[in-house]
């Protein structure tokens, strides 16, 4: 195994020096913290278990609990753990996830879909040794259902890891993941459970990639569709892991990092288990896919000796490299691969209603409005549970039937954002984006995000009606609105997408290669002459050549495309490329990101919140709540009902979104 950690073993290692060091280090008032640190990470942990044995020998006292007294807080977890041999401290994780009340499934998932078998055979046997108690038996009373089994399976740290692949096997087994989940109604767990759970790395690799051409979709968007809470978080992490260990825990130790406050325990955890192993692969796919440095990450959100004591293990910062190092290269390569072969099954969360009788709804939307007081509950059961046709129809019929206007009453009736929600859904899919392109360019300040979100995300056929409606609506071109509220590059980017004339069809791989050799040449001449190239190509090739396109580049450049224009492009020019690259490589996962940005931090944009929830509530809006859940390990649905409390939100606006949302993950 080649070695890809950031600690190893340190030469001409004394342990009883060392031992010395550490002692005069605690004795005394006070303790040198600094000396503790540098040492303890510039040993490896089995140096680190002789200086322990040394200690006792020449002190006659324990090393970590002398360390514990004299240290506190987060700093004393960091150092005291490293102290830890790597079975005990997984065995001690393990069983603080399920000791006391509540389980810390996510930290049950981390480690047992992690870890090789000799790795999960040894933390066992440590269990055992430290608790006398059995591991198997404390997971199992603690979890439930197919999680429980799953995780039972993984104990047992028995996958095969022969490395011997059978063709045929791998056939079978891509052929009954896909018969016992997206080929029949319902999910045949116990399959999932043994396949993901026995079959070796290489066989299972082979088997996704099968998979992908069998169902049109990945593996992991089957996981999603049809599994669901802690189940299907394991499975994805075990699908994780199979594909690529270090993006695994790079993604883990983001979302221990971002938002507000740190999941202290998770980035000790991992920053320990790993520093030996492959920390300089989870360092460079950290880079790959947040644009940032672990080690700027970690400088950014810990302070003080623990801070320190993280770099040492970090032990670089790889936002002074310019390229991608081989192995982070090819993990790029190969999630535009992934991104290409996947054919996304787009699901909505509101459907036609059933038994459906336009005469009757109309009749009951005008009882709720009559008289004194509004009926709002009446008139979110019917608006949110029909689909925009249906919707369509009781418009039609309220004026026929009742020689009124259905608009008109609901906006005098309802008011805030609960009104502009409720008239969004009653509109037309062109009407309601005609609208929104008006309110982002009237006034004073442009919104430029709400432009190119809504011209990268929409297709030809939707643009060329959004541009009917809003000559309708407002007697004036979309064109030359644009073109009056927006100058230079960024102005010839949206005319070029409002045109709707993106070339459709599949990917033709010899002009990709071409089109990534230009995009390649373009980034080493003038800044002009990169936008403009840049902007022929990725504004009108389709989204599948573009897949392709991008895929190329890894390849011509030894970087992702991603990367270039945030470095080398800047404001609605750098935002509008990186919208389309978002939404070639993963749409409902770029519609999940601007939902987040919508509803976190002080006050919510209701407008982006409506305008995403409504335009995506019959297309792909399950899918993005999918994507939301995977980035931010919260529900959608849970984040609406929480953050919309802050504001002054109405309780019928977050009772409408929530509907809209479909449910809880």
């Amino acid at each position: 195994m080649v070695f890809r950690g950031t600690i190893s073993d340190a030469a001409d290692f004394d342990p009883t020096a060392d031992a010395e060091t550490l002692y005069n280090a605690m004795k005394g008032i006070g303790s040198d913290k600094e000396a503790i640190l540098d040492l303890v990470t510039a040993r490896s942990n089995a140096q680190r278990q002789e200086i322990i044995g040394a200690y006792k020998c020449s002190f006659g006292k324990d090393l970590i609990e002398d360390l514990k007294y004299e240290l506190t807080g987060k700093f004393e977890r960091l150092i005291v753990s490293l102290m830890r041999t790597p079975a005990y401290l997984d065995a001690k994780e393990i069983h603080d996830a399920v000791k006391g009340v509540g389980t810390n499934e996510r930290c049950l998932i981390e480690i047992l879909a992690s870890r090789d078998n000799k790795q999960t055979q040894d933390m066992v046997a440590a269990y055992k040794d430290a608790y006398g108690r059995d591991m198997e038996e404390d997971i199992i009373t603690d979890t439930s259902g197919h999680f429980k089994k799953m995780l039972v399976v993984l104990i047992q740290g028995t996958r095969d890891e022969s490395g011997v692949v059978d063709a045929d096997l791998v056939q079978q087994d891509a052929q009954d993941l896909y018969e016992a989940g997206e080929a029949q109604w319902g999910t045949d767990e116990a399959k999932f459970i043994m396949i993901l759970g026995n079959r070796s790395v290489t066989h299972l690799r082979m088997v996704f990639d099968e998979y992908e051409k069998v169902a049109e979709m990945s593996i992991e968007d089957s996981i999603k569709n049809e599994l669901s809470g802690d189940f299907e978080r394991l499975m994805l992490a075990v699908v994780q892991c199979i594909r690529s260990v270090p993006m695994f825990f790079a993604k883990r130790l983001y979302k221990a990092m971002k938002g507000l406050g740190t999941a202290d325990n998770t980035l000790i955890r991992i920053m320990i288990s790993r520093s030996e192993i492959d920390m300089l692969d989870i360092r460079e796919c950290f880079r790959l896919r947040y644009e940032k440095s672990l080690y700027n990450m970690i400088k950014d959100d810990t302070s003080g000796d623990y801070k320190r004591t993280l770099l040492n293990l970090c032990g670089g910062d790889d936002d002074l490299a310019g390229e991608f190092f081989p192995e982070a290269a090819q993990i790029a390569y190969k999630m535009w691969e992934l991104s290409a072969m996947t054919k996304v099954q787009l699901r909505p969360t509101i459907r036609p209603a059933s038994d459906f009788d336009p005469a009757a709804d109309a009749q009951a939307l005008r009882k709720a409005m009559k008289g004194f007081g509004t009926d709002e509950d009446t008139i979110i059961d019917i608006v949110t549970q029909r689909s925009n046709a249906q919707r369509q129809e009781i418009r039609q019929t309220f004026k026929s039937l009742l020689g009124r206007n259905l608009m008109k009453d609901l906006k005098s009736e309802l008011s805030k954002n609960l009104e502009r929600l409720i008239i969004g859904l009653m509109m037309t899919p062109a009407e309601f984006d005609a609208k929104m392109m008006k309110k982002a360019i009237e006034g004073a300040g442009t919104d430029e995000h709400a432009l190119i979100e809504i011209l990268v995300t929409r297709s030809n056929e939707e643009i060329q009606a959004m541009n009917s409606a809003y000559q309708s609506a407002y007697n004036t071109s979309l064109e030359e609105d644009i073109q009056s509220d927006t100058s230079g590059h960024f102005c010839r980017i949206l005319v070029s997408l409002v045109q709707g004339a993106r070339e459709e069809g599949q990917a033709d791989l010899e002009r990709a290669d071409a089109d990534a050799q230009e995009l390649a040449n373009a980034c080493n001449g003038e800044s002009d002459d990169m936008e403009m190239k840049f902007m022929s190509i990725l504004c009108t090739r389709s989204f599948p050549h573009l897949r392709r396109v991008f895929q190329e580049f890894v390849r011509h450049t030894n970087k992702d495309i991603e990367q270039i224009i945030k470095k080398e492009m800047s404001g609605d020019v750098k935002h509008a490329f990186y919208a389309i690259v978002r939404s070639v490589k993963n749409q409902p996962s770029y519609f999940a990101d601007r939902l987040y940005k919508a509803i976190k931090g002080l006050g919510t944009d209701d407008r982006a919140l409506i305008r995403i929830m409504v335009s995506r509530s019959e297309i792909d809006l399950f899918n993005i709540r999918k994507e939301f859940k995977e980035a931010h390990d919260v529900s959608l649905h849970e984040f609406i009902q929480v953050e919309t409390m802050i504001g002054d939100t109405s309780g019928d606006y977050r009772k409408t979104l929530l509907i809209l949302c479909g449910g809880e993950d």
